[in-house]
């Protein structure tokens, strides 16, 4: 890795003088940094603004090695607790603490004066609704980025850290928002693009019989990240399309029929209905290593079983453990009868790398002012999510999701370690 970091400088300084010896502004080239605005709740140690706004400072492995071609000249801190990070930082690495999100935008100008925007809703002390939902501030965030570039008549890209919302109301409103701005925008967890043991995924195209996913820790917090990861993963499914009775050339997600949450001691009736295929279930069960008869016994309040119906006819069960599952795994049946498993791999050193391959695909589109993979995939892992919490805050109903209709095309991209840092 690097002799081929050394390569790449080589490459570069080798165009840039090239480019200097022709005339052409060294600014004008896509190798100068792109100036990034960072806009947080938080700034503290393990916080998510922490593990990638700083891999901007210190690098990808925060070690002051290489990093990305990005440079953060601008930060707003939406909450200052004790342990506090951003002050010093700001101190150390020259970027300006900003008093509002406009100023983060423009530095005090009449014009954008950064290149891309990290909106960063999460960790701080924000309240809860009745769904168990943690109200972050994303859309006042996205609002206020949005209504300066308006001002400003500019608009440059935005990554929303995990999903936007976390209600579908706000979330919706921001993908009309971002789509009357034509704005280059992305979002998403950083766990489907991190390791996974084993290293397997869904062959694009291929064409799937059933699926189980596997979660742990809180239903709002990791019912995302579990839910992000299996979409991910199905979306590269060629669906079944019902007027020819056959299947699709290529994916194509349609979207979201309706979503349920039924109580864990549901299991073992899902079981025998044929909800769940069982040996797809122990294959994502063994791969998060979770003991099958620890959750068929599980109190009904331990947990949830999610079930997602998409419009293509797929049925796809989520089960979330917390306190029993190690891992967000998923173990699905594709061609030939083969089951595939795989979780997850949540690495701490060097310093959570599942977020230094998230901040590549955000430098990706900050390069190329085009998302690295579709925002539709997060948007419909948000409303999915909703639709579960709802339907576990009524009892258990059936939630039809007209509004889930969410179709897009979406891409082969690739997670850790086939993407090159």
């Amino acid at each position: 890795m690097n002799n081929i970091n050394h390569r790449r400088r080589f490459l570069q300084q080798a165009s840039l003088l090239g480019l200097a010896a022709s005339g052409i502004p060294l600014h004008a080239t896509q190798l100068s940094p792109k100036r990034v605005a960072g806009v947080v709740t938080i700034y503290r140690r393990n916080s998510h603004a922490d593990v990638l706004l700083s891999k901007i400072l210190q690098g990808w492995k925060e070690d002051g090695g290489p990093g990305p071609n990005l440079k953060l000249v601008s930060l707003y801190v939406d909450q200052f607790p004790n342990d506090d990070l951003s002050v010093e930082l700001a101190k150390k690495h020259g970027f300006r603490l900003c008093k509002s999100i406009p100023e983060a935008l423009t530095l005090g100008t009449d014009k954008l004066a950064v290149d891309g925007v990290m909106s960063i809703g999460e960790h701080g002390d924000y309240p809860h609704n009745a769904k168990g939902q943690h109200l972050y501030p994303r859309r006042r965030f996205f609002e206020e980025i949005c209504d300066t570039m308006e001002k400003c008549q500019q608009t440059v890209p935005v990554f929303n850290d995990k999903h936007p919302g976390p209600e579908w109301g706000d979330a919706s409103w921001m993908a009309e928002r971002a789509k009357k701005l034509n704005l280059p925008w992305m979002a998403g967890s950083s766990l489907p693009v991190g390791y996974r043991d084993p290293d397997v995924t869904l062959p694009f195209g291929a064409k799937l019989q059933s699926s189980v996913a596997v979660g742990y820790s809180g239903l709002d917090v990791y019912g995302f990240h579990t839910l992000d990861v299996m979409q991910s993963i199905l979306e590269r499914r060629a669906p079944f399309d019902a007027k020819s009775n056959s299947v699709a050339n290529s994916p194509s997600e349609k979207g979201v029929r309706w979503v349920q949450s039924l109580p864990v001691s549901d299991l073992k009736r899902l079981i025998q209905e044929g909800v769940i295929d069982p040996a797809v279930l122990d294959a994502a069960l063994a791969s998060s290593k979770t003991d099958r008869p620890a959750v068929l016994d599980a109190p009904p309040e331990d947990g949830a079983i999610f079930l997602v119906q998409y419009r293509d006819g797929l049925l796809a069960p989520v089960l979330m453990f917390p306190g029993k599952a190690q891992a967000i795994s998923i173990a699905f049946k594709a061609q030939g009868e083969t089951i595939s498993a795989t979780h997850m791999e949540e690495r701490v050193e060097p310093r959570y790398p599942h977020f230094a391959f998230l901040l590549k695909g955000i430098e990706q589109m900050f390069l190329t002012g085009r998302p690295a993979y579709p925002v539709e995939r997060t948007l419909l892992s948000a409303g999915m999510l909703d639709g579960l919490l709802t339907s576990r805050h009524s009892g258990g109903q059936r939630i039809d999701t007209p509004y889930l209709a969410i179709e897009y095309k979406p891409i082969d991209y690739s997670y850790a370690p086939h993407i090159a840092l």
